[in-house]
């Protein structure tokens, strides 16, 4: 017996303004690239590619190590990659919590065996380098969100670098890369990850990683994920002991890679220090133009992100109406908060090509005419 024929329909393509948390709207660039002929993953021309999007990658990143490149997965992935390759059972690992992803760093790092001490900060806060410094004497590993995007929160990472000892800083750099200051070398981050569909303004699909020398050689010999394995994935992109030999590992995601080498691109070209004003700006001007609609921020002032505004709902105001009134009055996604503040909270980004003057416009008009009709 043969199964009939599914019964689809057919419904116009949605075009949205991607406003929320990620992904956000993605780079001309990016989207066009993914339409070029498709390459094989060990073609010379696809390796050159990634060649080229390796070295891209270590100056958003802010590193010269060997061993920066694009994992074939999100951001997930990459926080996975960080923990399985450098946590063995019963290291003890040190996470700053302040928001959503600092949690599943806990979670993460103890499903790989570690002896995780948490260090717990109220949310819309920043992390407290000298707690996190003092919670234990000699951990492995502290690990933290550089931008939560659960709440809108940057930290100072350079404060835990100054303070890590001998443990390896791991950093989840998610929604930072791109849109804020990241000097990976600088700071002492030795193992970072990241995602694509945020500032860099490309499609969700890949994970931007990067581990240094010092914690390579601590490294996990046989960890317990195959596909994340970071000794195997160096190889295949050329960095096996250095030789620059290539070795097989698995079918690279060549069209997101060639999506993400153009976003790349747009960035190189227009500068990285102009790419991070440029959301410095845009961020600056939703949040002036929220509070002049007399709404209030939610994170700490002097911490708050640029790209991913959090702003508290009116007494009185749902949520849930107000954000399904955007989407489908004006095609425009927010999000709403995480955890408790789910429905106590908005989440507004203006990421990668988001990050300009006319989308601030277009989002403070949107809102103003949302909070009318919830009224």
């Amino acid at each position: 017996m043969t199964s009939s024929t599914p019964t689809t329909s057919s419904r116009p393509i949605a075009e949205r303004h991607l406003f929320g948390p990620g992904p956000c709207n993605p780079y001309p660039e990016a989207t066009l690239a993914l339409a070029a002929p498709l390459l094989g993953h060990l073609d010379p021309d696809f390796l050159a590619v990634m060649d080229e999007t390796c070295d891209l990658l270590r100056h958003v990143w802010g590193t010269d190590n060997r061993r920066t490149l694009p994992i074939s997965a999100t951001g997930s992935a990459g926080m996975e990659a960080a923990f399985v390759n450098t946590v063995s059972p019963g290291d003890v690992v040190v996470v700053a919590v302040n928001g959503l992803f600092g949690e599943r760093m806990v979670d993460v790092a103890g499903r790989h065996g570690a002896e995780v001490v948490r260090v717990d900060h109220e949310w819309g806060t920043p992390v407290d380098a000298e707690r996190v410094a003092a919670a234990h004497p000699s951990p492995a590993i502290i690990a933290a969100v550089h931008a939560e995007t659960s709440t809108g929160v940057r930290s100072d990472i350079a404060a835990l670098g100054a303070v890590k000892g001998d443990a390896l800083l791991l950093v989840d750099a998610v929604t930072s890369i791109a849109g804020i200051e990241l000097r990976a070398d600088d700071w002492g981050i030795d193992i970072g990850y990241a995602g694509t569909q945020k500032c860099l303004g490309v499609a969700p699909g890949l994970a931007p990683f990067t581990i240094n020398d010092r914690a390579f050689a601590r490294r996990v010999e046989k960890p317990s994920s195959w596909y994340l394995d970071l000794g195997l994935l160096g190889g295949y992109v050329g960095e096996t002991a250095g030789s620059g030999q290539r070795t097989y590992h698995h079918t690279a995601p060549t069209a997101m890679v060639a999506s993400l080498h153009a976003g790349l691109r747009r960035i190189a070209d227009e500068g990285l220090e102009k790419v991070w004003d440029r959301h410095a700006e845009a961020g600056r001007l939703l949040q002036e133009g929220l509070e002049e609609m007399g709404l209030t921020l939610f994170a700490q002032e002097g911490a708050r992100l640029p790209e991913l505004t959090t702003v508290r709902v009116p007494d009185g105001v749902d949520s849930a109406a107000v954000r399904r009134y955007l989407l489908e009055r004006h095609d425009m996604e927010i999000g709403a908060g995480v955890g408790r503040f789910a429905s106590t909270v908005w989440r507004i980004g203006l990421m990668g090509h988001n990050a300009r003057p006319d989308r601030v416009a277009l989002v403070l008009a949107a809102v103003k005419d949302a909070l009318a009709h919830a009224a």
